[in-house]
């Protein structure tokens, strides 16, 4: 029996044949971009603003502050039509409020300054830079994290690598060698054993060592090899090796060591790199389902927490993070000891009694021995609440900290013994997107960074005529300008938009790049970065991908996908209740290090009316394995067999029948299609067409509801609820980007 039903699309009704009804409204198709440049405009600039604001001469007695900033983005200088007819860049004028303070006199100067005009994006999600429409591609690349290895050397014997990555800054990597010595490179330079960098970051003595992390082989192997006996030893030998020529003193070797990676303008982990940290640094990661070999004592109340001998569960794992714990020893395999350390990071809501994601501005997880002080020392929750504010880049730091660095050497020992888990690159839970909003957002730090080292040279300049001294006259607004310019004329992930048929405009806005500064070389990128991963599942098309040099390096955003606020993309499933076994109306987007936790089952799953499943065994994912289960183990349901691939795959009619490399020949070549001067719907649809017609911008959208009130051949007018007028310009006999014309009937 073929199950036939008439379906409203837009004003037309089609007949839809499809056997599973869609639980889940299809996200705005382009929120990528507009989300990601609103996030800009929003946090993006305040944030970097923040970061350079407290420009100080050589003296210290000029601080120059970036106070506040107005983009004026409901009046452009020209409107889209106009700058399509000018050859004009469509942007705004940025005006930025800053505050010059002479501490000698106690004067302060405040005036608004004008920074350029900002370009400013489409309704459909475009640039306009002079006259001609560009799109920012969205970037792939590596979070930041800690990322573990193991390979194995010619006699069998497992060798173990890490390696540390910030957003900006020194690498460290550590490896261990067929000898189990453990050695460090700093900033990708010649290897040191790792306890030389240890005892320069405090811990100075051999017995220091092993008390923290426990007698461990390998620890034991590399203080052997070890030249250095205490932390000036060590801090010399660090800085001969990173600085040959220069000759060494304690100030400039602590200084050295200090710059690369607590100073947080040289080290940045970013948002992403702390929450990446912390995940990775816990104890949880590691301790559950291990037995104590010693009891653990809250270190706040003294109380014991858990008994020698007592295996620890997940919660309990998670309780000990919380109460700051930051060692523990377990019993591993013969009876041996290891020690567990993690990067002492807490959850602040189990110590504060208000929201400090609202008051305090904090989302992380914040450093216990900071935290503790702050409320050993405040009493009240308003003094907390200032306190917290007051000292929130300690409580949360942008750079590594010594607790991170030990935790991440930790790790690496717990590794050797079975404890904690080896990570997989390309896997989707350590790639992230970097949208239009952060590229620009880095181009703008560029800039003023740049205008940093001028403000400082005019301060210098004009010291000794402080009365004529003005924001203004500081001010130069030439290398912002020129970093933007820059990046909108010459970057290669700003490109000349595809404009061949409303679907190669859809597509171009949300492509998925792995090439671009800071990214891969098509030379460089190998077949694993290129293959199809199991997390691509829901995430990205496993379709649609250029052919030549650029396949699998090029992708595309998957139907249903959409951004965090970290960067990853999360995909939508319907969560199962356990406790009736009813698969509910409840949607939860999933990381795919999330996902992996869950056995999720194929959305063509049979159901009965109430929702159970109807066969006792069914069809699921688990990590990189298809399975087949028992109902009860299925944790979520898949929203749409759409969501697996992109928009243009999904406009293939019978897609599962199509042979994989003619599919991906298929969604890449509709691309290519010339638009017919009189439009046609197909004959056979397979639901997509409206949703890409609507959300790919050549549609003109009623922003209210409202009756025609006239009609002519350029523009509509609209009578809305409200008694306003709404006009709508119709595009007439355009040029598009790639010399065709546009003329919407």
């Amino acid at each position: 029996m073929v199950n036939v039903k008439p379906v409203k699309v837009g004003k037309n009704t089609r007949m839809s044949f499809a056997r599973i009804d869609e639980v889940l409204d299809m996200p705005n198709l382009i929120e990528i971009q507009k989300k990601s440049y609103q996030w800009f405009l929003d946090e993006g600039l305040k944030e970097v603003f923040r970061e350079v604001s407290g420009i100080t001469d050589y003296t210290g007695n000029l601080v120059l502050d970036f106070v506040d900033y107005k983009l004026d983005t409901d009046k452009p200088n020209y409107s889209v039509e106009e700058c399509k007819v000018r050859d004009a860049t469509y942007s705004a004028p940025l005006r930025v409020t800053a505050r010059l303070l002479n501490k000698e006199s106690g004067e302060i100067k405040e005036s608004e300054v004008y920074m350029g005009d900002f370009p400013l994006m489409t309704d459909s999600g475009t640039f306009i830079m002079n006259g001609a429409e560009r799109v920012i591609v969205s970037q792939l690349v590596r979070s930041p994290g800690v990322y573990y290895k193991m390979e194995y050397d010619k006699t069998g014997k497992e060798l173990y690598s890490t390696t540390v990555i910030p957003n900006r800054g020194a690498w460290l990597e550590y490896e261990t060698d067929a000898n189990d010595v453990f050695y460090v490179r700093i900033d990708k330079n010649r290897k040191i054993p790792v306890t030389v960098f240890i005892r320069a970051l405090g811990l100075g003595t051999d017995q220091q060592i092993l008390d923290f992390f426990g007698n461990d082989d390998r620890m034991t192997a590399t203080i052997e090899k070890d030249p250095c006996k205490n932390m000036e030893e060590a801090l010399f030998e660090i800085y001969r090796k990173l600085r040959p020529s220069e000759p060494p003193t304690i100030e400039s070797a602590q200084a050295h060591l200090n710059g690369l990676f607590f100073d947080a303008r040289r080290y940045d982990l970013s948002r992403v790199g702390r929450y990446k940290y912390n995940k990775k640094l816990n104890l949880a990661g590691r301790l559950a389902g291990q037995v104590l070999a010693r009891p653990v004592a809250d270190p706040s109340t003294g109380e014991v927490m858990a008994e020698a001998g007592a295996t620890v569960s997940r919660a309990l794992a998670e309780k000990m993070d919380d109460a700051g714990v930051t060692s523990v020893t377990v019993k591993v395999e013969d009876d041996k000891e290891v020690r567990v350390v993690s990067n002492g990071m807490v959850d602040i809501s189990k110590y504060v009694d208000f929201d400090a994601k609202k008051e305090c501005g904090i989302r992380e997880r914040v450093r216990f021995s900071v935290l503790k002080e702050i409320l050993d020392s405040c009493k009240t929750d308003d003094e907390r609440k200032e306190q917290i504010g007051a000292r929130r880049d300690d409580l949360v730091p942008s750079h590594i900290t010594v607790d991170d660095i030990f935790a991440s050497i930790n790790y690496l020992d717990c590794l050797a013994m079975g404890l904690g888990n080896l990570d997989d690159i390309d896997h989707l839970g350590n790639r992230r997107i970097r949208s239009v909003g952060e590229l620009l957002q880095n181009q703008f730090r560029i800039g003023f960074s740049r205008l940093e080292r001028v403000i400082r040279e005019r301060m210098t300049l004009q010291a000794q005529d402080l009365e004529t001294l003005t924001p203004h006259s500081l001010i130069n607004i030439r290398p912002v300008t020129a970093a933007i310019r820059e990046f909108f004329g010459s970057s290669p992930l700003s490109q000349f938009m595809d404009q061949t048929n409303p679907l190669a405009e859809l597509t171009h806005k949300r492509r998925l790049s792995a090439l671009g500064p800071g990214g891969l070389s098509r030379d460089r990128a190998g077949f694993e970065v290129r293959d199809v991963h199991y997390t691509h599942y829901g995430r990205m098309c496993p379709i649609e991908t250029p052919e030549g040099p650029n396949i699998g390096l090029i992708s595309y955003l998957a139907t249903f996908a959409r951004i965090n606020e970290y960067g990853f993309i999360e995909a939508p499933f319907r969560r199962v209740d356990k406790k009736t076994g009813v698969v509910t109306k409840e949607v939860v987007y999933m990381t795919a290090d999330v996902e992996d936790n869950y056995v999720c089952v194929q959305a063509n799953e049979p159901l009965d009316e109430e929702g159970h499943f109807l066969h006792a065994k069914v069809n699921g994912r688990y990590r990189d394995e298809f399975v087949e289960v028992e109902r009860e183990r299925a944790d979520f349901m898949d929203v749409s067999p759409r969501m697996v691939v992109s928009v243009a795959t999904a406009m293939i009619p019978f897609l599962e029948h199509d042979d994989a490399n003619r599919a991906l020949m298929g969604s890449n070549m509709q691309r290519q299609a010339v638009p017919l001067l009189k439009t046609e719907a197909p004959i056979v649809g397979t639901g997509m067409e409206y949703k890409a017609g609507v959300d790919s911008g050549v549609c003109i959208l009623a922003k209210h509801a409202g009756v025609v009130r006239s009609v002519s051949a350029d523009e509509i007018k609209v009578g809305t609820e409200d008694g306003q007028t709404d006009t709508y310009h119709i595009t007439k006999f355009m040029r598009s980007n790639q010399g065709t014309c546009i003329n919407q009937v």
